[in-house]
């Protein structure tokens, strides 16, 4: 089985910091659903760490996430599935989100390239997001007949508003360039392109040389009082998605968009 995740211990201020490396090494770094289960697994191996505080989470150098992989085997095979079994296999993604949200380390994202769908999904489950200058974030679901899931709506209403949540998730075909991003407080930073690593592990030592066991209460205080009815908000996330992928409109959407073509939606 491909190794997608490598995880670094040990950096910075009395080794407080990790970084998580995902990185398919294809430039495209799609969420397959191995990736997923990886992804998932690194963050709940942190779950007894005490010697780490912040966890920074990188993609390749041109990608952090193309999204869900639509062309691997695994998730194609959703379409011949029974409503029960999908039902178990979308649960992946709000599995993998969830995990990070609740992790008890600070957070970071470092965002260069590109960074769509489901990879904006993970990223806003994190507690800080730094993009590089040119990368741009993109929220393709809807144009693929799908609703955005993940119980990321939440999350995106929480860090930009309704106004700007209705445009970034509606609008699918529209790109949110970095600058863009930060004025709609989608990310904290945005820096030179190539740097957002580098931004990610200054902020991870300033972090880190604080007091572990007070930044960890203090984020479970703040995301208990930020989420507290995120679950009520959504719990119906999964069988929206579910239901939306048995449309007329999901097929006739990512055949437009295996076949690069402008799709034509019915409204079945």
């Amino acid at each position: 089985m491909t190794d997608y995740v490598k995880i670094e211990k040990g950096l910075g201020p009395e080794g407080r910091i990790a970084v998580v490396r995902f990185d398919r090494g294809d430039g495209i770094n799609a969420l397959s659903p191995e990736a997923l289960r990886q992804l998932t697994a690194a963050a709940r191996s942190f779950e007894d760490d005490a010697a780490t505080s912040v966890v920074v989470l990188t993609g390749s150098s041109g990608a952090f996430s193309a999204g869900f992989d639509l062309k691997d085997a695994e998730g194609r095979s959703r379409k011949e599935m029974d409503l029960g079994t999908l039902r178990r296999h979308l649960k992946l993604g709000p599995r993998l989100t969830h995990a990070w949200q609740e992790m008890e380390q600070i957070t970071i994202a470092a965002i260069e390239g590109f960074c769509v769908g489901g990879g904006v999904a993970l990223a806003v489950a994190l507690d800080f997001r730094i993009m590089g200058r040119d990368a741009h974030l993109r929220v393709p679901e809807i144009g693929l007949g799908m609703n955005m899931s993940w119980q990321s709506i939440p999350r995106m209403l929480h860090l930009m508003g309704p106004a700007r949540t209705k445009q970034a998730v509606i609008l699918a075909d529209e790109r949110i360039s970095a600058d863009e991003a930060h004025e709609w407080r989608l990310v904290e930073q945005v820096v030179d392109p190539g740097h957002a690593f580098d931004a990610a592990m200054d902020l991870a030592r300033k972090v880190a040389a604080q007091p572990p066991l007070s930044v960890a209460m203090t984020k479970l205080t703040v995301n208990r009082l930020a989420h507290a009815l995120d679950d009520l908000a959504s719990h119906m996330d999964v069988d929206q998605f579910a239901l939306a992928s048995l449309s007329e409109d999901h097929k006739e959407g990512v055949e437009a968009f295996l076949g690069r073509r402008k799709p034509r939606f019915k409204g079945r």
